[in-house]
C-alpha cells in the first residue's frame, strides 16, 4: 500500500470492503503514475519530432497528423477523447 493511502477513509464500514478499496485505490495510483510517466515521454517525443522536422526545413506542425491524433483518442473515449487529445498535443508542441 502506498504511504499517501495509509490512513485515508475509503468510505466503506465493512472491513473486507475497506481492503478491497484500498486495493483498488492502490492499483489506481500505480496507472496514474503509468499515465504521468507516459504523458512526459510522449511530450518529450513529440518536441524532438518537430525540432528534427524544423531543423529538416519543415513545418513546425502537421496538421493532418494532428487531426489523426484527435480521431483517434474521440473514437476510443467518446467527445472526452477529444478534450484528453487537445491536452496531450499541447503538451508535445505548445500552445499554438
Amino acid at each position: 500500500m502506498t504511504a499517501n493511502m495509509v490512513g485515508q477513509p475509503t468510505g466503506a464500514d465493512e472491513p473486507l470492503a475497506d481492503h478491497e478499496i484500498r486495493a483498488m485505490r492502490e492499483r489506481i495510483d500505480e496507472i496514474d503514475q503509468a499515465i504521468i510517466d507516459l504523458w512526459q515521454e510522449r511530450a518529450r517525443l513529440s518536441r524532438e519530432v518537430g525540432r528534427t522536422r524544423m531543423a529538416s526545413g519543415g513545418t513546425r506542425l502537421v496538421l493532418s497528423r494532428e487531426r489523426e491524433i484527435v480521431e483517434r483518442f474521440r473514437s476510443a473515449l467518446g467527445a472526452d477523447g477529444t478534450q484528453v487529445a487537445l491536452m496531450i498535443l499541447r503538451a508535445g508542441r505548445g500552445p499554438l
